[in-house]
């Protein structure tokens, strides 16, 4: 039954979107998963889809799917780059990953319009500035 399965909180673990520069100084923005445990992370498996309203039509990216097997205690694993096109979506990521023999996971949500420069701080163990969900 699904009340005998136990609800798992998911603590100190983020996902952060970063502004960065590439070799050519041009701005680009990164997806990390950033584990603020003090215990690595194992089997972890990151799902993103962006969704919602652009220009008055329904609009649902492709779900990309990143396996990044074991996160290390206070580090941070880039899953992929992301375009400025769909900061006006939900960008969705589903983190799910073993601790301790357990399955835990959950669903970090960047709402629309969200990832702007007024809302930039640093990111932690990143020390780059970008939007954190923690």
């Amino acid at each position: 039954m699904i009340k005998d399965i136990p609800e798992l909180k998911v603590e100190d673990v983020a996902l952060a979107i970063v502004k960065e520069e590439n070799e050519y100084s041009e701005t680009i923005w990164n997806s990390y998963l950033i584990n603020l445990k003090k215990r690595a992370l194992d089997a972890v498996l990151v799902t993103s889809t962006g969704y919602g309203i652009l220009n008055e039509e329904k609009v649902n990216t492709s779900t990309l799917r990143h396996f990044l097997d074991t996160v290390q205690p206070n580090t941070f694993v880039k899953i992929e780059p992301i375009i400025e096109d769909v900061f006006g979506l939900n960008n969705e990521y589903w983190v799910s990953f073993y601790l301790d023999k357990k399955l835990y996971d959950k669903k970090f949500i960047f709402l629309p319009e969200t990832i702007l420069e007024e809302n930039l701080i640093n990111i932690p163990v990143i020390n780059k500035k970008g939007v954190m969900i923690k």
